[in-house]
Parts: structure tokens; sequence; C-alpha cells
């Protein structure tokens, strides 16, 4: 088994477990940590806790764990995951 933890911010957890169901996965749990799952794969989001960045300035920090049979899936599903995540400014 294969693991890694990554935060993401700025995008409102329901986007975040949308996006592993687009990926195929079934979720589990309707409380945290939510849980989705696959044949091959898995991913928890763990917490969500608000980080200030300026005095009027704050976003969301999500903490997901991935865990996949191996490496190589682990790294495929992760890959995937950000092509969702991905947020270009203007």
């Amino acid at each position: 088994m294969a693991n890694k933890v990554l935060e993401f911010r700025g995008i409102n957890l329901s986007h975040l477990g949308m996006y592993f169901e687009d990926l195929g996965a079934e979720k589990l749990s309707d409380s945290s940590p939510y849980l989705f799952e696959t044949l091959t794969w898995k991913a928890e989001i763990l917490s969500e806790e608000v980080i200030t960045i300026t005095s009027s300035f704050h976003v969301n920090a999500v903490k997901i764990r991935f865990i996949a049979d191996n490496e190589e899936i682990l790294e495929q599903v992760i890959k995937n995951y950000r092509k969702k995540t991905t947020r270009v400014g203007g």
C-alpha cells in the first residue's frame, strides 16, 4: 500500500468530494472523515481549517489522504485529482 497526505487551499469542501466521485469513487461516509473508495484506491478528507493570510484574507485548508494499492496507482490518482483542483488566476 502507498499513501500520501496533501493539503488543498481555497476550494470548497463539497467540491473536493465531488471530484473523487468524478474520478469513479464511491462516497462511503457523510461525516468527517469523509471516505471515498474504488477497487484500487481510497481517499479520506481528514480535516478542514481556516488559514489567516492577512487580517482580512482567510482561506480554507483541507487535508486529504490518498491511499492506493501501489505507488503507480497513487501517482496517477493524484495527477488526475490535481487536474480537477487546478485554478488559473486572471
